[in-house]
């Protein structure tokens, strides 16, 4: 089915961001695999090449462009050539991180960070999650207390992505510990800052590229200057931008499907059982018969989405409906997929193996499946 949000621009831009791919990504993927973690010049050669900050107003930087569909772009490229490790943490930097800059910042906060953010220079992260509190955001235990012109920060975050390489932390404070929901606020930590400490780079079951790391704060000054928002409103500004958070998430999802479901494909053309291939069993045509149909539907839920985000028109319970739709198709497909390619599909040395490993987080980070459904149930009046 032809897709009717992208236009001539659309299609450059997605050839000039795949050229990228294949030149600064997927040849180092596997090594950074290894590594745990990407290099902090990846982020650089992608702002020097306009690919990020893309919303971004010229005159700080940025591509100037109101327009979500050149994120889903990327989002898609990436998972199209199996490197969503290390392509997660410039989604993550232009989906979810920059959003907060753009609606919150003060005039002198957009000087002093958004030149950087778009440049690569200034990697960013947004540190919620802590331990034992899972999505209960309002039981954290990290606090900022007010101190003259600056916040006192005690505590420690967890899984947060870009965590080793982030050089601005979105932070969850409460500003109030006497309160929960109206007591938090956001504040940026920064690189070097005294007393902000980083802990291990997490090991996972997949996206090996990506850093997830442990934060630690022990008496670190910030300054009042570094606010994010307004002092108590942190929940709020947390929860309208969480939309575009899971609308990334389910378009990656998407996107991930149909890349497992290609390789997938490709695979069962040619592999032969019993004299034949094995996409020319029944059993073998109905699944891939599923599986396009399924991602077929999503995307044309998730392009809807797209839309009404760039009209201002996204509701939470919509974004919901496609983080938890869209990350459980990605979950069955590549199981599928994995089950179509038989013992092949268990070794790493073929994509489908470590797309198995990449998926299975999608359902829980970004909010799990379970809080979706519950975000949508409420919507409903039950």
């Amino acid at each position: 089915m032809r897709r009717t949000i992208f236009n001539e621009e659309h299609d450059l831009f997605r050839q000039a961001f795949r050229q990228f791919v294949e030149k600064e990504i997927t040849p180092h993927h596997l090594q950074w695999e290894k590594d745990g973690i990407v290099p902090r010049e990846l982020f650089t050669a992608a702002g020097a090449s306009g690919f990020l900050g893309m919303d971004v107003p010229t005159e700080h930087g940025g591509g100037g462009a109101e327009d979500f569909t050149f994120n889903l772009i990327i989002g898609e490229e990436v998972q199209r050539s199996g490197t969503g490790g290390a392509g997660l943490g410039i989604t993550l930097h232009n989906d979810i991180c920059l959003p907060y800059f753009l609606t919150l910042c003060t005039e002198e906060q957009k000087q002093r960070w958004l030149p950087g953010i778009c440049s690569g220079e200034l990697i960013t992260a947004i540190a919620m999650t802590e331990p034992g509190i899972g999505s209960d955001l309002a039981s954290m235990g990290t606090s900022a207390i007010r101190d003259g012109d600056s916040y006192v920060v005690n505590g420690s975050k967890t899984f947060i992505t870009n965590g080793i390489n982030a050089d601005l932390v979105i932070t969850a404070v409460k500003t109030d510990p006497s309160q929960r929901h109206k007591g938090m606020s956001l504040v940026v930590l920064e690189r070097g800052m005294e007393g902000f400490e980083r802990g291990r780079n997490l090991e996972k079951v997949g996206l090996h590229s990506q850093d997830t790391a442990e934060l630690f704060f022990t008496d670190v000054q910030v300054p009042v200057a570094n606010l994010l928002g307004t002092e108590g409103q942190g929940f709020v500004h947390l929860v309208h931008n969480l939309p575009q958070e899971r609308l990334s998430i389910a378009a990656a999802g998407v996107a991930a499907a149909e890349a497992a479901f290609g390789w997938t494909l490709d695979y069962t053309k040619d592999r032969k059982a019993f004299g034949q291939p094995v996409g020319s069993f029944q059993n073998s045509r109905f699944k891939l018969a599923e599986m396009r149909t399924e991602i077929d539907f999503a995307r044309v839920f998730v392009d809807r989405c797209v839309d009404a985000l760039n009209a201002g028109e996204l509701t939470a319970e919509e974004a919901a409906e496609a983080k938890w739709w869209c990350t459980e198709l990605q979950k069955r497909v590549v199981d599928t997929c994995v089950q179509l390619h038989g013992g092949y599909g268990y070794m790493l040395e073929y994509p489908i193996a470590r797309a198995y490993t990449d998926a299975r987080i999608t359902t829980i980070y970004g909010g799990t499946t379970e809080i979706m459904k519950e975000i949508v149930g409420r919507s409903l009046g039950v």
